[in-house]
């Protein structure tokens, strides 16, 4: 039995290459950034929210943020000093300007050298993509602030933060 060779090597062809692009777009797209793999960090910082890809703050930012635990966006998050310490490595060994650089790099546009944001939201970058987002759909029940990112983006707690 002969089996036609040119569609088949078309078929593979195509398959291969539409693998290729979406494993690519899947893996290092615009809006990924490698999320949070460390325990302690998962379960100090996500017991009460999202626990946020360091990727997405320079480092400077993350020192600060674990420094004000005391007060954390008006609630005392602290921690004991090993745990902290802990977490404040973890973040600032991938933060933005550091191991995350590749991802990091994208939200960093237009924030100063040495600056130290303390909220993503507010970031030059996420603000021009979050722009079309009414006042309404950001205080709807299921989504409640600009930082509950898995409201919208189902996939954010894998580091996927497309258009969902």
């Amino acid at each position: 039995m002969d089996i036609p060779v040119r569609p088949v090597v078309a078929g593979l062809l195509v398959i291969g290459l539409t693998a290729a692009v979406l494993t690519k777009a899947r893996a290092g797209g615009d809006d990924y950034f490698p999320p949070v793999k460390d325990k302690p960090t998962v379960d100090e910082c996500g017991s009460c929210h999202m626990a946020f890809p360091p990727a997405m703050l320079p480092a400077a930012s993350w020192r600060r943020m674990m420094v004000e635990l005391d007060d954390h966006f008006g609630d005392n998050a602290s921690l004991d000093p090993q745990t902290a310490a802990h977490v404040t490595r973890y973040l600032v060994d991938n933060a933005a300007d550091a191991g995350g650089r590749r991802y990091g790099r994208k939200l960093m546009k237009g924030v100063a050298a040495g600056a130290s944001p303390q909220r993503i939201t507010e970031l030059p970058k996420w603000v021009r993509e979050h722009d079309e987002v009414s006042r309404s759909e950001w205080q709807h029940k299921d989504v409640g602030s600009k930082a509950n990112c898995p409201a919208c983006h189902v996939d954010a707690n894998d580091g996927y933060f497309e258009d969902d």
